[in-house]
């Protein structure tokens, strides 16, 4: 039987050299594959980590992305302000003057207004708006003047008329006014918005105390009372109720639409009158979408006031008792000299001085033009438009409830 021999290094020394060679060359190839596999084991670490660092960070920044995204969505931002950043971005504006030089534009004020009077007026009731207007400056109030017969400049007598606003259109009413110069924006600053007639007595009547009373009573919406013995009250809602304060509902128990503790609807509980009209604000921002464009004799917007009173309206709609007016009613829409028509002016004194008594006083009668019929027929007219439109409104927006509806029976009461 053979055995296996052990492999024996050739005697031949050239041959042994050459295997030593081989044998070295093998182990160092060994060692470089050896050493190299190390590093590249140790890149592919470092490279996989790195990986899955930046995987991490681009998912991290992904999510933050989407974060700020979702954020930014639910910004509500002005229309048209989108390409601006946020912080440049003045949603707001009011009616303070500033001076043309020597301003501190820090956008402090050292005395800053809070509440607005505007008021349609005309030259011919100068004494009485300038009465109104000395008591609202001293309570500094901004006050803005509707001129409805194009007068201005005869009103620079009166000390005040440089700080107020003067806006003129000739023949519109505050309504037609107030729907264009008087935007949410615009008096978003202003507290409260008094919108007046300007034939109104105010010597017992303080702006200060008034606005006092409105905050603490809660009054979204209000109107100072009427002296009963000296004005013209068409709704027994606005006369002043003695030794009070404030009264939010009228009683009437006698005729046709009467009045109660139970009654929870204008003109008995929740509504002013539009000739002296006091908003808040935030009333103020849903009264001005109500009013209608072409209708500028807003009648039948004050049965819906009620909807804007920020809540009950039963409420938040009073009249103030404490501090109360007289309204002189007097004529002053539709009631025109023929010369003003044409746009010659209204101050023809010095030619009439040149005339005989008696001419002059009949050419005065002769040019004078009383439309106040046709106003009021068109004021009607309006009413009963926006009457439908409102119906309209109600019976195709699905989404919206109506929180003071009544019963069929009690609407036709």
């Amino acid at each position: 039987m053979k055995t296996l021999s052990c492999i024996s290094l050739p005697s031949d020394p050239k041959s042994r050299s050459y295997l030593c060679s081989l044998f070295f060359g093998a182990c160092l190839f060994c060692g470089v594959y050896f050493i190299a596999s190390e590093f590249t084991v140790k890149d592919y670490k470092d490279r996989s980590s790195r990986w899955q660092i930046s995987v991490f960070q681009n998912a991290h920044s992904n999510s933050i992305q989407n974060t700020q995204s979702s954020k930014c969505k639910n910004q509500c931002r002005p229309s048209g302000s989108e390409a601006l950043p946020e912080g440049i971005v003045v949603k707001t504006s009011n009616l303070e003057v500033q001076p043309l030089w020597g301003a501190t534009l820090n956008g402090e004020k050292s005395s800053p207004s809070k509440s607005l009077l505007a008021m349609a007026v005309g030259i011919k009731q100068k004494e009485i708006v300038n009465q109104i207007v000395e008591k609202f400056i001293l309570s500094n109030f901004v006050v803005m003047l509707f001129h409805y017969d194009g007068v201005v400049d005869e009103w620079r007598e009166f000390a005040w008329s440089d700080h107020a606003i003067h806006v003129t259109v000739v023949n519109q009413t505050k309504w037609w006014f107030a729907k264009r110069f008087l935007h949410p924006d615009i008096v978003a600053e202003y507290n409260y918005i008094f919108l007046w007639d300007e034939d109104l007595g105010v010597e017992n009547f303080h702006p200060g105390r008034y606005v006092s009373i409105v905050e603490d009573e809660g009054l979204e919406i209000s109107q100072p009372a009427l002296d009963p013995k000296k004005s013209r009250v068409h709704h027994q809602i606005t006369a002043r109720v003695r030794n009070s304060r404030v009264h939010r509902r009228t009683y009437k128990h006698r005729g046709s639409g009467r009045c109660d503790d139970q009654s929870t609807a204008p003109p008995c509980v929740g509504w002013v009158e539009m000739m002296a009209p006091v908003f808040s604000k935030a009333a103020w921002r849903c009264v001005w979408h109500m009013i209608q464009n072409e209708l500028i004799h807003a009648w039948g917007v004050d049965m819906q006031l009620g909807y804007c009173a920020q809540g009950d309206r039963t409420k938040n709609v009073g009249v103030v008792d404490s501090e109360y007016v007289v309204h002189l009613a007097l004529p002053t829409l539709g009631v025109l000299d023929e010369n003003e028509l044409r746009g010659e002016g209204h101050d023809h004194s010095s030619q009439r001085e040149k005339l005989p008594k008696s001419v002059a006083l009949a050419q005065s009668e002769f040019h004078k033009v009383d439309n106040r019929s046709a106003v009021r027929r068109q004021s009607f007219i309006e009413m009963q438009i926006f009457r439908s439109r409102w119906a309209n409104a109600v019976k195709e927006d699905k989404c919206w409830v109506d929180p003071y509806a009544q019963p069929a029976e009690d609407i036709k009461q």
